[in-house]
């Protein structure tokens, strides 16, 4: 307990002999402001995921009311899920230039726009300005690259850790929405599950107020484990070409390329794949929508408990490796997904379900860790734009199996092309360069900066 307790004190307890006992005890108690900091940035990635798990739920009740193509509404979730990639390294740049705090003020804001004007929607073009532009922009100013940026401020020890608990958010808030986003469609309709989306995002806006600071020398302290503290980062002028400059340098990498591929299948094997299309591809089989949906938010609880060890192991294995498993193992598992859909949930589905749920984002940690590794202070950049790759893959996987299962009238051949690509990412995990070659990466973007 000591032990524990030393870790989240506010500074470093100093000898006994200087200091009374109350005055020692009062410092134990301090927790060290980088974990209210991380409290805060995970409520804001969980109010930011309840609108993002709604859109596969939603494609059987819009196409019945409104009788648009699943190809359609797709091209919605696409552009959703490409601006939610794009937007990322841009507001990385931004959160340098106006404070995490007030970009994700307003993304949660757009969030809550986003979802509550859809419900007065009466064509396709709205349902692409609503789900795709307005969500899409921002949920996307709060993607991974906002991970980053809170873990390279805030923490150095445990740093691999909080990515991989900041990485869960999203799936904790795909499990907390995701049956009721089912129950409210099927009872009520899709309107009020919209709106709920709406409200909750609108009520996590005073906690990230409260609890998000940008800098640990706002409030006087260090980031956790720091022995002392780094330089604030400067204020730029144009966060857009902060942005495409550390595109720019990223790209004279092998390392960056490498990254960018593997995380394209990342996304299209599960956002854009699985998020969207597992409970319209379940209704195929005769599952109830709501069943389906419930067994997706399984996936989410056991993807928290999969990323958060991912973070741990993260900080102790190499990620290069860690990638090339995950991957792998993913693949496997979604060859086999087809074979496994029924009316009910038999016993290798729940395999499937518990699985997958521990490596649906657990390639998250050990990516940014490499991006942090090999591109030093323009990390969370470039991880962003790594990241954009993996919004990239999700809108064509999206709605090229909205597609498929247009033309074809079943989503097997979606499962079997994303389960041949996974192994394609495995084999381009391992290819990246050891830390000792890696590190060139790194060189050509602090040569530019300097």
């Amino acid at each position: 307990m000591a032990g524990f307790l030393q870790m989240l004190a506010f500074r470093p307890l100093v000898r006994p002999e200087k200091i009374n006992q109350a005055e020692l005890v009062n410092q134990a108690r301090k927790i060290h402001r980088a974990w209210l900091v991380a409290v805060g940035a995970f409520v804001a990635l969980v109010g930011a995921a309840g609108f993002r798990a709604a859109p596969g739920v939603l494609i059987d009740p819009l196409h019945a009311e409104f009788g648009w193509s699943r190809g359609t509404i797709s091209a919605a979730v696409s552009i959703n899920l490409l601006l939610y990639g794009l937007i990322s390294p841009f507001a990385a740049a931004l959160m340098e230039r106006l404070g995490m705090r007030r970009v994700v003020t307003g993304a949660l804001l757009l969030v809550a726009m986003g979802s509550g004007f859809t419900v007065f929607m009466t064509a396709s073009w709205q349902l692409l300005l609503c789900w795709g532009v307005l969500v899409g922009t921002g949920t996307g100013s709060m993607a991974l690259a906002f991970v980053a940026t809170v873990t390279g401020r805030w923490f150095v020890r445990h740093r691999g850790l909080v990515s991989g608990v900041l990485t869960a958010a999203g799936a904790a808030g795909q499990l907390v929405f995701l049956p009721l986003v089912a129950a409210l469609a099927t009872t009520h309709g899709w309107r009020p599950a919209s709106l709920v989306i709406a409200g909750v995002a609108v009520a996590v806006v005073p906690v990230t107020v409260v609890l998000l600071r940008d800098d640990p020398s706002d409030v006087g302290t260090t980031a956790l484990g720091a022995e002392t503290g780094e330089p604030k980062p400067a204020v730029t002028r144009g966060s857009g070409l902060r942005a495409l400059g550390a595109l720019r340098d990223a790209a004279r990498s092998r390392v960056f390329w490498l990254l960018a591929g593997g995380f394209a299948i990342c996304g299209a094997s599960t956002n854009g794949l699985v998020g969207t299309h597992f409970v319209p591809a379940a209704h195929d089989h005769g599952m109830p929508p709501t069943m389906a949906a419930s067994l997706l938010a399984v996936v989410g609880l056991f993807d928290v408990a999969g990323t958060v060890f991912s973070g741990w192991l993260t900080d102790r294995v190499d990620p290069r490796w860690l990638l090339g498993m995950y991957y792998v193992l993913r693949g496997v598992s979604l060859v086999l997904l087809p074979h496994l859909f029924a009316p009910t949930t038999e016993p290798p589905m729940w395999a499937f379900i518990v699985f997958y749920g521990l490596d649906w984002v657990a390639t998250v940690p050990p990516t940014v860790a490499l991006c942090r590794e090999r591109f030093g202070p323009s990390g969370p950049i470039v991880f962003g734009w790594v990241f954009a790759s993996h919004q990239v893959g999700a809108s064509l996987a999206a709605v090229g199996a909205g597609l498929i299962r247009d033309h074809t009238g079943s989503y097997n051949l979606a499962w079997y092309l994303a389960g041949t690509l996974c192994v394609l990412a495995a084999m381009m995990s391992v290819a990246i360069p050891s830390r000792g070659v890696g590190t060139q990466a790194r060189n050509i973007v602090l040569t530019r900066r300097a």
